[in-house]
């Protein structure tokens, strides 16, 4: 099954001038400051389990990505909705059928996926020379249970239920950039996915940072695959933040 493509090599971390200039960070959320591949695998694996499944971290991570991708493609459904299909059919593929508790389980679990233990940090830090946005693939009632980890007063905040579309849609990305107050030359938009951010928001003129929560695991998790080369690469938050910082 397709996944994210890694770039072939590590992009240095001495980003010097390349983002001067820069006073919005717009931010994705899930793979980027919450551990969504975690929270995924925690309330998946024992569904799964539970049927008699001995279905691997990796297997159940790629099946989610094909089905999840699929249905944002799609006519709009709120996330949870998304979540509820997305077990329907990854329990299709492996031949059972889930029970009305589990779905609602399955659905109700976002705000129990944990933030990267760097996250907050970073972005406290963060905030005190740039304005901070989120563009995220989640709706406001999940954001804000996310939010509750992270413990961060965004400047911004763009959800797929307000742009009633899923990134990689260029109009979630469009939504976000008619309410922000600065040119596209001072935003630089933080992701970890090439699918759901990197492509969307170069084809807007945006520059990049990839967040590659991935490197060193096999395989390449929740996203589906795509092709992007962003403007550099960071293993987490932090190593961004010291980055932006130390500018």
């Amino acid at each position: 099954m397709p996944r994210d493509t890694l770039v072939s090599h590590r992009q240095s971390v001495d980003i010097g001038g390349k983002f001067s200039g820069k006073t919005v960070l717009t931010l994705d959320v899930y793979g980027t400051l919450i551990d969504w591949e975690r929270g995924i695998c925690d309330a998946l694996g024992p569904i799964l389990r539970g049927h008699g499944l001995s279905t691997s971290e990796d297997e159940m991570l790629e099946r989610y990505a094909t089905h999840e991708s699929a249905l944002e493609a799609g006519p709009y459904l709120t996330y949870r909705e998304i979540l509820e299909e997305s077990l329907l059919r990854i329990a299709a593929d492996l031949g059972f059928t889930p029970s009305e508790y589990e779905l609602d389980i399955f659905s109700h679990s976002v705000g129990d996926w944990p933030a990267f233990a760097d996250s907050r940090a970073a972005l406290v830090a963060l905030q005190k020379r740039f304005r901070l946005a989120v563009i995220t693939n989640g709706d406001d009632e999940f954001f804000s249970l996310s939010n509750k980890h992270l413990k961060i007063q965004f400047d911004y905040v763009v959800t797929a239920q307000q742009a009633r579309s899923y990134k990689p849609s260029l109009n979630n990305f469009h939504v976000a950039l008619g309410r922000i107050d600065a040119p596209r030359s001072q935003i630089l938009h933080v992701a970890q996915s090439l699918y759901h951010d990197h492509v969307p928001a170069q084809a807007l003129g945006l520059q990049t940072v990839w967040i590659n929560r991935r490197r060193g695991k096999p395989g390449f998790g929740a996203v589906p695959k795509a092709e992007a080369v962003p403007d550099a690469e960071f293993d987490d938050m932090r190593a961004f933040a010291d980055a932006m910082l130390e500018r």
